[in-house]
């Protein structure tokens, strides 16, 4: 059984950086695909990124490109979402999840999820 622990959120000033962490242990090599989403109060859960394990490819959601990164340390067995120019609403709870196959920016295609990491930024 996979889990995922996330980490890293926080409080920050509209610009600045957060880096999210996202820490798998288990069968790991069942869950191929390892992607963010968060959810603002009120809204439904949004694709922010994914990372493939296998190669590496990654995908992003519009809102998000060119401001955020995600990354992987095989070793740690741990993806990354690096931040940067962080606005206002980029407010909310960062998931991470995992699922096997190819990416997906659906939250229905991923069947392991993290409990999520708070992330505040304000004006």
């Amino acid at each position: 059984q996979v889990q995922l622990v996330e980490s890293g959120g926080g409080l920050v000033q509209a610009g600045g950086s957060l880096r999210l962490s996202c820490a798998a242990s288990g069968r790991t090599f069942l869950r191929t695909v390892v992607g963010w989403f968060r959810q603002a109060p009120g809204k439904e859960r949004e694709f922010v990124a994914a990372n493939r394990w296998g190669d590496g490819s990654t995908s992003y959601g519009e809102s998000v490109k060119g401001r955020f990164s995600i990354s992987r340390d095989n070793a740690k067995n741990t993806v990354y979402l690096q931040m940067n120019s962080l606005k206002p609403e980029d407010t909310g709870v960062y998931y991470c999840a995992g699922k096997t196959g190819g990416p997906s920016m659906h939250v229905v295609d991923y069947d392991v999820w993290g409990q999520g990491t708070q992330v505040t930024v304000s004006a």
